[in-house]
């Protein structure tokens, strides 16, 4: 089975583009609470969406699923969960949280049809997992590599991969078979760890869901939407394709693919 790809946007020609080439969820993203502080110096992305822009999207949407990150648990979560909601989304995600308290004041706040995902990017979160899985409430999880591998300081964001922390958590969701993703995506080649080695990874570890990164096709980098569109389809196409051959691949290419990307993220580390 193919992945399910998110891409974060709150344009809605590109949503739409997206939308055309199979992306599953539109990811409109409102986290900024703490985030510049504990990313200082990261090349990570915070995103400036704003609530209006559920809204927005979820107009132009037919196909794909309308997922929205909110803050981490604050004075104001309550407010901004309802108008999320209310504008509309499919799929409500919690970030960066540590402690059972916020996810029961989230499931508390939450409602009606929409589907929640819990985001997985704290050493406090993966040290709840036993207790996380009972929830019947949560739909999905997602481990999020970037603020994970701060947090357990590593200097790399694919540590927690080639390390061997993602398949220990991978194993506790698959028991309950609840559905999960992890990582960013970016083009065939492209990226400090190729997206071949994290592709193959998704499909050993039994992930069902990865985010088409920044590197994977930024609309700011193209002069105008029609040239845009064009890379996003052809290197989605190109993604797919892959897909295919690792779907009906040897199980020894696993292995090999894992010890792989496991020497390439050391020489990472080792040139800083």
């Amino acid at each position: 089975m193919a992945l399910r790809f998110l891409y974060i946007t709150n344009n809605t020609d590109v949503a739409l583009i997206a939308q055309k080439n199979g992306v599953e969820w539109i990811f409109v993203d409102l986290e900024f609470l703490g985030k510049s502080e504990r990313q200082k110096g990261k090349d990570s992305l915070i995103s400036n969406h704003k609530i209006d822009d559920v809204k927005k999207i979820r107009k132009v949407l037919t196909l794909s699923k309308l997922l929205v990150r909110i803050n981490p648990i604050h004075n104001g979560s309550e407010n901004e969960i309802k108008e999320v909601i209310d504008n509309g989304a499919d799929i409500i995600m919690l970030p960066y949280f540590k402690t059972m308290f916020e996810v029961e004041k989230f499931l508390n706040f939450t409602y009606g049809k929409i589907k929640r995902i819990l985001l997985l990017e704290t050493k406090g979160s993966v040290d709840l997992l036993k207790s996380l899985i009972k929830i019947k409430e949560v739909d999905y999880y997602y481990i999020g590599l970037n603020d994970l591998s701060i947090d357990y300081g590593f200097k790399f964001m694919f540590e927690p991969l080639a390390y061997g922390l993602v398949d220990e958590i991978s194993v506790k969701i698959r028991s309950i078979s609840k559905e999960f993703g992890f990582g960013g995506i970016a083009t065939l080649g492209g990226g400090l760890l190729p997206a071949e080695y994290i592709l193959a990874e998704h499909y050993r570890l039994g992930s069902s869901m990865a985010i088409l990164s920044r590197s994977f096709c930024n609309f700011k980098d193209y002069k105008n939407i029609l040239d845009f569109e064009k890379r996003f389809s052809d290197e989605l196409k190109k993604i797919r394709e892959y897909e295919k051959i690792v779907q009906n691949i040897d199980k020894d290419f696993f292995k090999t693919n894992n010890e792989k990307m496991k020497e390439i993220v050391k020489k990472i580390i080792k040139r800083g």
